[in-house]
């Protein structure tokens, strides 16, 4: 028996699910009110480029692709990261080379370049997991060439830049040696280039990455010069300063972010952290798929939050699936998307303001675009999440007649104003499970229509979650051309129509008739 209550101010609903076969049903209960729970960032969904594509400089050229540029322009607005483990080998080494400019429509990378270039990175990419395997990381410079082709990528395609700096560069008293940083800044403030910094990649890691220990209390003083360098650039003393990119919560990991926190809180503009779920070496699609593993976020994080004082925000700095450079044969296929898609509904009832994923291209499996710059499923999952979902988050609680459900997972935001009207709801929803769920509309939707779009392997069943392809609605998704991008239709289901949730799929549901009070 469902009850529908209207209230005051709020308008309270049940949605019924049954499973077939099992009759297992589960009510979803979602509470509009005047005003949205919170608000994310526009540029929540944001996105990283590991440093280790500049490990050889020439491998930057890459982000000249035509192909990059459309695929990396379908998810703006964003933060562009560039950071990583190899930050903290980076030197800046000017070579006082003339730019050859950055128009946005400038001659794109050579198609011959381009397979060339695709062809090396498969072969650096080796030499790179070999040095990750051992721990043991060489230095290496960059000079000009790759800043411009960085802010040339971030500016054409809508993203904001975020440099990460060398955090290893240290004096003889074991503070940080700003003397490159300067270097690079002069540079960029006389190009004129807009951008944001950070300062090392999780630093819970440098003794073991580099032999140099580093605590929170340090850490803070050297983000408070780093703070003070900008504050003398008319170019950068308003730019944001994000740090300090620890790793997840855990042994002393809590101890270096909180004594940070106690003296370079006031420097940052945001509290960056990392979160993985899994070790990328040692794990296996069922973790992808278990509902205790995804809500292992919600315990990170607000560990996270009671170390950061309020009003801060609080970023996840760099994340994905599985740490270790990602999961083979799971982190680059559909099964991933469950991880994705649920962390970016959970992230934003939590609290988080930007989430960045590791990587947009780069070395690891947990790339949004494979070697050969074709998109990976949760590519076309972030792009989805763009156009559909807006920044207000609206209260939802999934139950089962057990309690609460564990294989049908759901988030309900305002929908994005760019694609629809005021007052229109998405709810995102996924299904873990291999039984089909069937959702009934309830009845203050009975006259309003619903776009459905659904996400599924290529291939049907359990098989499907190694596909390295996935189907909107039943159509595989892949770009037309270079320059082209497929139409990403819903399909319109008529009023009073049951939803369908097939087994092991992720959706987007879009009342555009709703009407929610938070959303108008």
């Amino acid at each position: 028996c469902f009850v529908f209550l209207s209230i005051k101010y709020y308008y309270v609903f049940l949605l019924s699910f049954v499973f077939v076969g099992q009759f297992m049903r589960v009510s979803v209960t979602v509470t509009y009110v005047s005003a949205p729970l919170r608000r994310v960032d526009p540029r929540f969904l944001s996105v990283t480029i590991d440093a280790s594509l500049a490990s050889q400089e020439s491998f930057v050229w890459l982000l000249s692709s035509r192909r990059m540029r459309t695929l990396a322009a379908a998810l703006s607005p964003a933060f562009l990261r560039f950071g990583g483990t190899r930050q903290d080998f980076m030197v800046f080494e000017p070579h006082r080379s003339l730019s050859s400019g950055e128009s946005c429509d400038q001659t794109f990378l050579p198609p011959w370049m381009e397979e060339r270039l695709k062809c090396d990175w498969a072969k650096q990419k080796l030499v790179l997991m070999k040095e990750d395997l051992l721990s043991t990381y060489r230095s290496f410079f960059f000079t000009e060439l790759t800043v411009d082709q960085l802010h040339a990528f971030a500016n054409c395609s809508g993203f904001q830049l975020i440099f990460g700096l060398n955090a290893l560069l240290r004096t003889a008293d074991n503070s940080w040696n700003n003397s490159n940083a300067a270097l690079l800044l002069q540079y960029c403030q006389s190009r004129h280039y807009g951008m944001s910094w950070e300062l090392g990649n999780e630093p819970n890691s440098f003794e073991k990455k580099a032999g140099i220990r580093v605590d929170g209390h340090q850490l803070g003083l050297d983000f408070i010069r780093l703070r003070k360098m900008m504050s003398e650039s008319k170019l950068y003393q308003d730019a944001g300063l994000y740090g300090p990119d620890v790793g997840q919560p855990r042994n002393h990991h809590v101890d270096l972010l909180d004594g940070f926190l106690q003296t370079g809180a006031e420097a940052i503009d945001a509290c960056t952290w990392h979160h993985y779920y899994v070790n990328g070496r040692d794990t296996s699609v069922k973790d992808f798929l278990d509902p205790e593993i995804l809500d292992s976020l919600a315990l990170k994080t607000n560990e996270v939050m009671k170390l950061v004082s309020p009003g801060k925000s609080v970023w996840l700095g760099e994340t994905s699936s599985a740490y270790g450079g990602g999961a083979a044969g799971l982190s680059d296929t559909f099964v991933a998307g469950f991880m994705w898609l649920d962390k970016l509904g959970l992230g934003a009832a939590l609290g988080l303001d930007i989430v960045m994923r590791q990587v947009l291209i780069g070395s690891g499996s947990y790339h949004l675009v494979d070697d050969n710059l074709d998109p990976l499923p949760d590519y076309w999952l972030s792009v989805l999440y763009k156009r559909l979902v807006g920044p207000e988050v609206l209260k939802i609680q999934v139950l089962s007649e057990f309690g609460r459900s564990k294989r049908v997972r759901m988030y309900l935001h305002c929908t994005n104003r760019k694609s629809y009207r005021r007052g229109a709801v998405t709810l995102m929803s996924m299904n873990l499970g291999k039984t089909p769920a069937r959702i009934s509309v309830p009845a203050v939707f009975s006259n309003s229509t619903v776009e459905a779009f659904v996400l599924e392997s290529e291939k049907p069943g359990e098989e499907g979650l190694y596909s390295r392809s996935v189907k909107l609605n039943s159509e595989v998704l892949m770009m037309v051309d270079d320059k082209t991008l497929p139409e990403l239709k819903g399909k319109l289901l008529l009023p009073a129509h049951h939803l369908q949730l097939p087994a092991y799929s992720l959706a987007f549901f879009v009342l555009p008739d709703a009407q929610a009070p938070a959303c108008s």
